[in-house]
């Protein structure tokens, strides 16, 4: 009953109807982004990060040098300190997205979105539910499969300077934007990145 309720109303109001083909599209793609990256194997899980990071408008301006052990979506250390116990700190999600381990989740739900066109490229989109909330758009270069931009919550984060470490690309440069004005607000150069095989002394889970 529910089924042909919803039909009616997709077919009333012009709505497209989701298909086993739209789940299939969207697996396909998460396939061949993690492939392009290095593959699943190759996934950051945990690994240590120093970055030159500008939270500020102006691009000149002197930039903090902070590093950080990452384990997303659950812990980010700054020193001792595991900013997402202590703080909640909703960066994790970016990261998790990033390294593309939301896309491989098991709990996640993903979904096809319309393409966009970003930095003048033809971007292919995907959304991250469940896992994730609010969903979070996540956009890769049609021809290269990589990571162009994220648009989670107020901000769009758009992704450059691609790098290789121990079989892995990962985007070093990012720069975020905040939706209403279009203007930046931080931006972020990893200039150093490590894989851990197991949590550093003195920190904890």
């Amino acid at each position: 009953m529910r089924l042909t309720t919803t039909l009616a109303l997709c077919l009333l109001l012009h709505l497209p109807l989701a298909t086993a083909d739209d789940d299939t599209d969207a697996d396909a793609m998460v396939q061949t982004v993690v492939a392009a990256a290095g593959g699943e194997a190759k996934l950051f899980r945990l690994f240590r990060i120093t970055e030159q990071l500008n939270v500020s408008s102006d691009p000149e301006k002197k930039p903090n040098k902070r590093t950080s052990v990452l384990e997303p979506p659950d812990h980010w250390w700054l020193g001792k300190k595991d900013r997402v116990q202590a703080d909640k700190e909703p960066a994790t999600f970016l990261v998790w997205a990033w390294t593309l381990g939301a896309l491989v989740e098991p709990a996640s739900k993903i979904e096809r979105i319309p393409d966009i066109v970003e930095s003048e490229k033809p971007a292919l989109g995907l959304r991250i539910s469940e896992t994730i909330n609010p969903p979070m758009d996540l956009y890769f270069d049609q021809e290269t499969s990589q990571l162009l931009r994220i648009d989670w919550r107020s901000d769009i984060h758009r992704f450059s300077n691609w790098r290789e470490h121990d079989g892995m690309s990962y985007p070093a440069t990012c720069i975020g934007y905040k939706k209403t004005s279009g203007k930046p607000w931080y931006f972020t150069e990893i200039i150093e990145l490590e894989r851990l095989e197991s949590l550093p002394d003195g920190l904890q889970r």
